[in-house]
């Protein structure tokens, strides 16, 4: 039977004249993607015949922000423009996807509401997972969990870059003249001294990053005697761009975005005792105390974070990946 997806997102009986159609998959159809290559035959063949073929017409929404995140979308042909309306109606671009891509995953680890507007730009061909199907499949095949998240997770890894370019355009400031930022510095100045002089707590100027007392600095020097010894394990906290830039020899990457996944991935099972060297800190941000902090709760007792990070790592000579 063919149906249509309206766009509020439910399934209704297709009138005549509907123009966005879908059919179920048969066990001898063929679905190209990286996450099913890596299961056994008999459960490939299943989650296929949970697949359906859905056709998008150029200009038609394939979902609207807030709408249900009830399912998952791989692009066989055509593209989509992704892009985001905030309270005041301004439009925010945040890609455009083609064949090969895929998009929506977020909604089979959560079922959360969509973030985001996504438009066919040309007419399109989608396969599409619904999250109800995603669900019985784990349920009955409990051992394809890991594959499914570890895919899923390098999915929201890849869409991090994205994200923080989201982040960047929706809060371009206003150019400002050098006049403009003396007279903002001033007066902030001027404000923060005549509140601490009354008052006997006082405000910091700046923030402070705190790091848990019961986590210590290391200097890049003994930071190698253990990376030479394979004594520690180096954690790179550090968006996954910036890793695949430049990082230590060895280093697993465990974003802070995303930690709670990579970390049950890549250190759950390791022994609480082994020492752990935590860097990651950028010009605009302090990614390794956030994620140090994190590893000491999680029952780590020897959490270090490299002094000075990446940057002192590289000057010293030592081995770098890129």
């Amino acid at each position: 039977m063919i149906r249509t997806i309206p766009k509020n997102g439910y399934i209704t009986q297709k009138p005549r004249h509907s123009l966005m159609k879908w059919r179920v998959h048969s066990p001898d159809d063929k679905i190209d993607h990286p996450v099913l290559k890596k299961l056994p035959p008999d459960i490939q063949r299943e989650i296929i015949q949970a697949f359906e073929n859905r056709r998008v017409p150029a200009g038609r929404m394939v979902f609207e922000q807030g709408n249900p995140g009830d399912s998952f979308f791989m692009i066989t042909s055509g593209r989509v423009r992704i892009f985001r309306k905030n309270a005041e109606g301004v439009k925010a671009e945040l890609a455009m996807l083609g064949p090969g891509d895929s998009f929506g995953e977020m909604a089979l680890l959560t079922g959360a509401a969509r973030s985001a507007n996504v438009e066919a730009a040309d007419d399109l061909d989608l396969t599409v997972l619904a999250k109800v199907h995603f669900d019985r499949i784990l349920r009955n095949y409990p051992e394809v969990s890991l594959t499914l998240i570890m895919q899923m997770a390098s999915w929201l890894i890849r869409n991090d870059p994205m994200l923080e370019m989201e982040k960047s355009r929706w809060y371009q400031p206003a150019k400002l003249t050098i006049l403009d930022f003396v007279l903002i510095i001033g007066i902030s100045l001027l404000c923060a001294l005549v509140f601490n002089s009354s008052n006997p707590n006082g405000v910091a100027l700046f923030p402070r990053i705190v790091l848990h007392s019961d986590i210590s600095y290391v200097d890049p020097d003994a930071a190698f005697q253990k990376h030479a010894a394979s004594s520690a394990v180096f954690v790179d906290a550090r968006p996954t761009n910036f890793f695949d830039q430049s990082h230590i020899a060895g280093a697993v990457n465990i974003p802070l975005s995303v930690f709670d996944i990579m970390y049950m991935m890549k250190l759950q099972a390791d022994d609480k005792n082994q020492p752990i060297i935590v860097y990651g800190r950028t010009v605009s941000r302090r990614y390794d105390v956030d994620v140090a902090n994190k590893l000491h709760l999680r029952g780590h007792k020897q959490v270090q974070v490299l002094d000075r990070g990446l940057s002192a790592w590289e000057k010293k000579g030592y081995p770098v990946a890129r």
